[in-house]
C-alpha cells in the first residue's frame, strides 16, 4: 500500500491516510494520528488573540475572526441608549439585553470559580433588561469591560489549563463572539426599520 495523502495540522498533530484501490470502487482506508500537546503559552497567545479581538479594536493588526471596526466595544460605542432599548423583534431581546447577558456570561465564571461552582447562576435573570438612559446604558458596557478585563487577568495568568479551563476559554470565546453578531445583527434590524 501506497500512501495517497498526508496532512499536516497547525498544532503539530499528523495525521496519515492510506488509501489503495482494491476492485471498481472500493477503497481500504487506514488511518494513523499522531498527538502533541501544545504549550501553555501558545494556548494562552491564541486564547487572548481571539478574546481580544472580539472584544477591542484591532487596528491594522492581524484579524483571524473580524473586520476592522466591528469589535464589540467599537459596536456598542455606536448604538444609543434608546436604540438599545428597543427590542429587535417580538421574540429578542433589546440590544441592552444582550450585552447585559454577555457581560453576565463572564461574571457566572467567576462567580463560579469563587464558590467552587456551588452558586446557581439566574440565567432568565440576566435577559431582564428592559429600556435603558444614557446612564443605564454606559453603566453596562462598563460591567462588560470590567468582566472582559477580569478574564483577560485570568487567562493571562492562569497556568492551570486543564480540561474545565480549556473548554471554559472555548466556551467564553464562541459565547462572545455569538453575541457580537447578534448585536450586529439586531442594529441593523434596528436601524433598518
Amino acid at each position: 500500500m501506497t500512501p495517497d495523502l498526508t496532512l499536516e495540522r497547525a498544532s503539530g498533530c499528523t495525521e496519515v491516510k492510506e488509501t489503495s484501490l482494491l476492485s471498481e470502487g472500493a477503497f481500504s482506508v487506514t488511518e494513523q494520528i499522531v498527538t502533541q500537546t501544545i504549550a501553555v503559552e501558545e494556548f494562552r497567545r491564541s486564547t487572548l488573540a481571539l478574546w481580544k479581538e472580539i472584544f477591542e479594536p484591532t487596528g491594522d493588526g492581524p484579524h483571524w475572526i473580524l473586520d476592522t471596526g466591528t469589535s464589540l466595544f467599537e459596536t456598542l460605542s455606536d448604538i444609543s441608549a434608546a436604540e438599545a432599548s428597543i427590542p429587535v423583534s417580538k421574540q429578542s431581546s433589546n440590544l441592552a439585553a444582550q450585552v447585559n447577558h454577555t457581560s453576565y456570561y463572564i461574571e457566572a465564571l467567576r462567580e463560579g470559580i469563587a464558590t467552587n461552582f456551588q452558586a446557581k447562576a439566574d440565567w432568565d435573570g440576566s435577559w431582564q433588561v428592559g429600556a435603558v438612559d444614557d446612564a443605564q446604558w454606559q453603566a453596562l458596557i462598563d460591567k462588560l469591560h470590567a468582566n472582559y478585563d477580569w478574564f483577560t487577568q485570568l487567562a493571562t495568568e492562569n497556568d492551570l489549563w486543564n480540561e474545565d479551563y480549556v473548554g471554559g476559554a472555548m466556551a467564553m470565546i464562541a459565547h462572545a463572539a455569538y453575541h457580537l453578531g447578534e448585536i450586529r445583527q439586531g442594529i441593523g434590524v434596528i436601524r433598518n426599520r
